[in-house]
């Protein structure tokens, strides 16, 4: 995919809020600190199109990208950091939930996990939900440079057995190298299909994982 321009729309919260159902999109879902906004900006290559922070938990928004014009990016909040008030925490829920479970031109939903920790109980129970209503899911191995080759393969291999997945079904990645940028991009682009429909035609579900 070569990105000619990427631009930030608009924050929601309740699906009143979101841009017109026009487009196709692609969501990235992962726990607080994982490199989320770091990845996106990898993808579009631009530095500071999402913001990025030391600080967990900073994204409480459901934040969308145009992406060339055709294709809309959207950034779920973060989840599984202790440290964001309870208040704040219990919001971020059904926020989410009403997203993945009503928007029609989800396409799929990158699911980000470091490569350096097993998946928790938020990651299963992400991945078993969007498989529950055949959303298709692309699983992001992030933050792959912090790892030797030969280890970010036995990582890959341990966290695909963890998740029942054959570990060709995990994308490396490194926000920092660029290592599984093309991978990504040519999954993105098989679950949405930009090259064979129009932007405005496209079916919600591509079909799970």
């Amino acid at each position: 995919m070569i990105v000619k321009s990427a631009t930030f729309v608009k924050s929601a919260v309740t699906p009143a809020h979101y841009p017109p159902a026009d487009r196709p999109e692609v969501a990235f879902a992962g726990r607080s600190n994982v490199g989320k906004s770091s990845l996106i900006n990898r993808l579009v290559n631009r530095r500071r199109l999402v913001k990025t922070s030391s600080t967990p938990g900073r994204t409480q928004l459901i934040n969308f990208f145009l992406v060339n014009q055709n294709l809309y990016f959207v950034d779920l909040p973060g989840y599984g950091y202790a440290k964001v008030p309870a208040k704040v925490q219990r919001t971020w829920a059904p926020m989410v939930e009403a997203y993945l479970g009503a928007r029609p031109t989800l396409q799929a939903v990158v699911v980000i996990i470091d490569i350096r920790r097993l998946p928790g109980r938020e990651e299963h129970d992400l991945l078993a939900r969007l498989r529950q209503q055949h959303v298709a899911t692309l699983p992001v191995l992030s933050k792959a440079d912090k790892l030797p080759r030969m280890h970010q393969l036995t990582r890959q291999r341990t966290i695909a057995e963890s998740l029942g997945l054959a570990p060709a079904d995990l994308i490396l990645f490194s926000a920092k190298s660029g290592q599984g940028r093309r991978e990504l991009w040519q999954a993105i682009e098989r679950r949405i299909g930009l090259d064979d429909a129009p932007s405005s035609d496209h079916p919600r579900r591509s079909g799970g994982e």
